[in-house]
This record gives structure tokens, sequence and C-alpha cells, in this order.
């Protein structure tokens, strides 16, 4: 009993188990006055059964409070500034707030384990422990997320707080070896000082970091941003979007708009991309840019995906009653999406709905998920669209890991040739030759291939002169609302005919 009493001290319960433990004469009394001695020694029995079931659900309890790292939690950093903030007028010492996140970290980690990705999130945070000084306090706000709050210090100005920030990035983005492979992570850094805080209380610095952090995370991979009174508005402004997405969605406020892909010798249409839009009512058009990170957050793909395929198949039926003759309508899949059970037989049911044959829709894949290794459900769905009779394109090629093998794998039909590579091809020879090889390759493999970002006449040209088959981009034409493309492909369409008319009288 003894033993048991100490293990229950070292558990957050450790008040509640000594007020038990208090009662625990008048409860053996209780048990030999009403039972004997052998409700005595029943009791005897199953006071240390109930005592140790006690424990055990309170260190459930414990940890359930507190990351699996062994490092704190949000509570205990709220605390440590407090206690800072309160104190710096008796001691003219301040502090600040440092939050440290994972950029694309779902990117990062696909090809590990859950339990991976909490060892990469323990290594990290012991990482950034090791680069303070004895004082400042490292905790994990999630998953994939760290703050820092400093001890108290005498002067800490803005210079001195970016050669901290520049310190928790470099140390957080060594090299981590992870089952076998080695990662290269890729981290942003928000703070902010508490001269500079938007109110004097540990959480005003904390969110007031968090506001930082965001604008960092929208800057680009591994930027470092200072808190400014103007983030946490814009920061307000991303939680109401964020807030609005799913009443978005459900009234019609997002759906697809179409850009153009065409033959890169003829001009010839040969399909659409379909990319979503959200018409704001206050706000006009949202970027994908700005809203599309909101709908992660809030796990909304798989309804964003529903509202994007409709709108295009629907899109795909319209030009059909109108006959316009579009072959095709390229829609993009999120990993979650492609991850689901029973894929396939939901794009065939859409399909079925609008009477539309299963080759007329092309699936677009992204470099990197298609690469993912060890997700059967994503190859399984990939290979029953294909059979279906689906296309499969491989969005953004040439900057993911996807290998020869994949595109076999997959019965990728078409290689998206990423704009990285297309900008400038007419006037860059290194472009070019990259350009040219890609092509190469892909001749040799039997897959199609589609340059996207083409924005000059050179680019399309050289493109065509190199053998590229299909271009898209803004030098062809931008994204267009569904009413918009009738007009549009009227206009294509009467343009190259009076080319045409023109290179046969020229004799061309």
């Amino acid at each position: 009993m003894v033993q048991l009493r100490r293990i229950l001290s070292q558990t957050s319960g450790q008040t509640a188990s000594a007020d038990w433990f208090a009662l625990l004469p008048a409860a053996t009394l209780l048990a030999y006055w009403f039972g004997g001695e052998r409700g005595m020694v029943v009791f005897a029995v199953l006071a240390p059964l109930a005592a140790l079931a006690a424990v055990f659900t309170a260190g459930r309890t414990a940890r359930a409070e507190r990351p699996v790292t062994g490092f704190g939690c949000e509570t205990d950093i709220l605390a440590h500034l407090d206690r800072v903030l309160a104190d710096r007028v008796a001691t003219g010492q301040t502090t600040a707030c440092f939050v440290v996140t994972f950029d694309d970290p779902a990117r990062m980690l696909w090809r590990h384990t859950p339990a991976a990705g909490r060892d990469v999130a323990r290594r990290t945070a012991e990482r950034l422990a090791d680069s303070t000084r004895p004082g400042d306090m490292v905790v994990m706000l999630d998953d994939v997320t760290f703050a820092l709050a400093l001890g108290p210090v005498r002067r800490l100005d803005l210079e001195a707080a970016v050669q901290i920030a520049s310190r928790l990035r470099a140390a957080a983005i060594l090299p981590l070896a992870v089952d076998g492979q080695t990662i290269h992570p890729s981290v942003s850094v928000g703070f902010c000082v508490a001269d500079r805080a938007p109110g004097p209380t540990g959480r005003d610095l904390l969110d007031a970091a968090r506001a930082a952090l965001d604008e960092a995370a929208h800057q680009g991979p591994g930027a470092i941003r200072a808190f400014q009174p103007e983030m946490a508005g814009r920061r307000a402004d991303r939680a109401i979007l964020r807030a609005g997405l799913e009443h978005a969605l459900d009234a019609g406020q997002i759906r697809p708009w179409f850009q153009p892909q065409v033959c890169a010798d003829t001009g010839r249409i040969t399909g659409f991309e379909a990319l979503a839009r959200w018409h704001h009512p206050d706000r006009g058009i949202i970027s994908p840019a700005e809203f599309l990170p909101l709908v992660e957050e809030a796990g909304l793909y798989a309804r964003l995906g529903e509202v994007i395929l409709y709108g295009a198949l629907s899109a795909l039926a319209r030009w059909d009653k109108a006959g316009l003759g579009i072959p095709q309508i390229a829609v993009n899949f999120s990993a979650a999406e492609l991850s689901a059970a029973g894929f396939a037989e939901r794009l065939k049911w859409e399909l079925d709905r609008f009477d539309l044959a299963p080759c007329r829709l092309t699936l677009e894949v992204l470099e990197t998920v298609a690469a993912r290794m060890g997700d059967e459900m994503i190859a399984l769905n990939l290979a029953q669209s294909a059979a279906l009779g689906c296309g499969i394109d491989l969005d953004d090629f040439g900057t993911g890991q996807a290998s020869i093998a994949n595109i076999r794998r997959f019965s990728i039909r078409r290689v998206k040739i990423d704009r990285s590579f297309v900008t400038n091809v007419d006037t860059d020879p290194d472009q070019k030759r990259i350009v040219a090889a890609i092509l190469g390759l892909c001749d040799r493999l039997g897959v199609q291939t589609l340059a996207e970002g083409v924005e000059t006449p050179g680019e399309h040209a050289t493109l065509a002169q190199l053998g590229c088959q299909h271009v898209q981009g803004f030098g062809i034409a931008r994204p267009m609302a569904m009413e918009e493309t009738f007009a549009w492909i009227e206009r294509h369409r009467r343009g190259h005919a009076h080319l045409d008319a023109t290179r046969l009288g020229r004799g061309v």
C-alpha cells in the first residue's frame, strides 16, 4: 500500500489520491462493520485495484493534456509569459515569444508512419530546446508547431530577436534520418517581442507570434516575420474566411473556372482544366492561393472536390448541348480524396449521372502524390480510375520525386511540365535542354505532354518545335467563368479558321 501511494503521488491525480487515502481507515472500519472479516478481506483486495484504475485514468488524462514528446503545452508557455510580463516593471526585464512550424508537413512526412512523424516532432523540439538558454521554455502547440518563450532578459531589440529566430530555424532544418531515409525539414518562424505586443498578457504575446507565423507561412517556405499590428487584422480576416468556407461551398460561392488547353501545333482546343475560385459576396474573387490553405486547415478538401467535379462535368455536358465538342475536362484531386475508399465508383456514378464517357474526364495528380510510397489505396484508386477509362495527368512534373516506374504503375496518360521549366524556354538554353530531355523521355515512354504556364508566343512556338503536344497558360487564355467560355471558344475557333485559310492561300 505504501508503494501504491508513492505511485499515485507521481501522477497528476496526486491531490485526489491523497484525499482517498485519508479516508482509508474509516472505509476499512465500515467494511468490517457491515461485512465482518469477509467484508474487510474483500475490501482489502478491491481497494488497491480501484486505486490502480484511478492511477491509469489519471495518467491517460495527463498524457492527453501534454504532447507525446514530453515537452510542455500551451498552458505552460502562457503561464511562463504571464510571470515574466507581470514582473517587468519591478525587474526591468522583458521577454519574447517565437512560434515555429514545418512548411508543408504533410508533404515532408508522407513517406513515413505516424510514429515516425512523432519522432520527427520530438527530435525537432529537442533541437530547439538545445539552441536556447537556461530559463527559456520550448513547448509543442500541436503536432507540427512549437513555441519558445524567452526567460527574462534585460535588453531585447528587434535585431536580437531576428538572430534568435534565425538560430531556431537553423536548428530545426538540419537533416533527419527517418525510417532509413534522410528528410530535409523546412520551417517558418513568427515572433513578437513584449514591447510590441498588442496587449499585456501572455495570450496577447502568443497570439501576436502566431499572427506573425501566419504571415511568414504565406510568404513562402523558410520565412521569418516579426509581428506588426496590421498582421492581427489579416489573421482575423483569414479566420473569418475559414469560418465561412462551409457556407460558401453550400451556397455555390466556390465553383470552377476554366482554363483552355490547346494543341501546340494547330491551336485546336483539346480540353479545359477546372480551377476552383471563390466568388465572395463582399470581397469579390478570392484567389486559390488565399483560400485553398484554409480549405485544408478546415478539412474540407473532400467537399471542395465534390463541388469542383460536379461543376466540371456540368460544364462538359453544357458544351455538348451547345454542340461545341470539347473533348475533355481535367480536375485536380488531392491526396485525401485519392486515399478514400470507393473513389473510382463515385467517379463512375458522377459520369453516369451526366451521361459522359469516362475517357472525357482527366484526373490531375500532383507528382508528389503519385510518388507516395506505401499508400496502396491511392495506387488502387488510380488504377481503377484508369481501368474505368479516365485519363491520368501527372501535374507539376519535374518538381517532385515521381519515378519512371510510377509513371507506368499509375497508367499516366499525360505529363504536365511544370511552369518553372517552361518560363523563358525560348531564350534560356538551359531551360530548353531540360524541356527537351523531358519531352524525349515521355516520347520513349509513349506518354503525352502538356506544358503549363505558357505566357508568350515565343515560349509557345519553341515548345511546339521541341515536340510538346499541348500547351496551357495565360498566353493562351486566363481561367474564366463558365458563361465566358462560350464566347471565348467561338472567338478562338474563328481566329484559327482565318489563320488556316490564310496559310492555305499562301500554300503553307
